[in-house]
C-alpha cells in the first residue's frame, strides 16, 4: 500500500508544482511517520524516503537510533522545553518554535553539543486557540529578539492549517505565510534568512504547493490512517 499511496503523492505534488510554474525540486516531501512502527518505516525508506517528521522527542530518539543513519528527522509537533536537549543535535529541522523560552533552551542546548540548530518559527495563522505557535503580527518582534543567538539559525515558517472539509479554505492562510515571509526578508533581519515555508498537510498539500509551500508534511497520505493505541 505505501508505494502505490506514495506514488500517488509524489504525482499530486508534481502536477501542483506545474499548475504554479514551480519545479518539483523545490518541494520538500516530509513523511509523518508518528505512530507508526519501525518496519513500517523501514518500507517507506526502501522506497527512497529519506526526510521523515515525527511529532513525539521519545517516538523521534527510539526510531533515530534502529533507523539508517542517513535518514533526516524532522521534529514537527510541539516541543516542550525539558526535551529540547534529547534532539538539539539529532533532527534536521525543529518546525514548531514558538517561544522565547523555547528558543532560548534550543540556543542553550545546542551551545553544549556544540551544534547550530536550524529551525523554523511557528505561526498561528489562523488564530485557532487550539493551536499553538506565534500570532503574525508578532513574529518579525519575535525574530528580532533572537537574531542574535550563536546556535540558532531561522530558516523559515510553519503552519499548522484548520482541518477542513475543502482544501481551498485554506488558501487564504498559506497565502498570508508566505506575504509574512516576504515583508520579513524585506527587514533584512541578520542571521534570518525565510527560504523554508513548511505548510501543507495530507488534506491540503497540493493547494500549500500553489501558494508557495517549501515543505509539505504528508502522513495519512502515505502511512494511511494512524492508530493511537499502538506504539513505536
Amino acid at each position: 500500500m505505501i508505494k502505490e499511496q506514495l506514488a500517488l503523492v509524489e504525482e499530486n505534488i508534481q502536477k501542483a508544482c506545474e499548475r504554479s510554474g514551480r519545479r518539483r525540486e523545490d518541494v520538500t516531501l516530509i513523511a509523518v511517520s508518528k505512530t507508526k512502527p519501525v518496519g513500517v518505516l523501514q518500507e517507506a525508506y526502501d522506497l527512497g524516503v529519506r526526510i521523515f517528521g515525527e511529532n513525539k522527542v521519545q517516538e523521534l530518539t527510539e526510531k533515530y537510533a534502529i533507523l539508517p543513519e542517513d535518514i533526516r528527522w524532522h521534529l514537527i509537533g510541539h516541543l516542550q522545553t525539558n526535551k529540547v536537549k534529547y534532539i538539539v543535535d539529532k533532527v534536521e529541522l525543529i518546525h514548531s518554535v514558538d517561544s522565547l523560552k523555547l528558543a532560548q533552551t534550543i540556543e542553550k542546548e545546542a551551545a553544549k553539543k556544540g551544534c547550530v540548530a536550524r529551525i523554523l518559527i511557528e505561526v498561528n495563522v489562523a488564530e485557532e486557540e487550539s493551536k499553538f505557535g506565534v500570532k503574525v503580527e508578532e513574529v518579525i518582534p519575535f525574530l528580532e529578539k533572537i537574531s542574535h543567538f550563536e546556535h540558532i539559525k531561522v530558516e523559515g515558517l510553519m503552519t499548522i492549517a484548520p482541518f477542513v472539509d475543502d482544501p481551498e479554505k485554506n488558501r487564504t492562510v498559506f497565502s498570508k505565510l508566505r506575504q509574512l515571509s516576504v515583508d520579513i526578508n524585506d527587514k533584512n533581519i541578520d542571521n534570518v534568512n525565510v527560504s523554508i515555508l513548511s505548510m501543507g498537510m495530507t488534506n491540503d498539500y497540493e493547494v500549500a504547493i500553489e501558494e508557495g509551500a517549501t515543505c509539505v508534511r504528508v502522513g495519512t497520505g502515505i502511512f494511511g490512517e494512524r492508530d493511537y493505541s499502538k506504539k513505536a
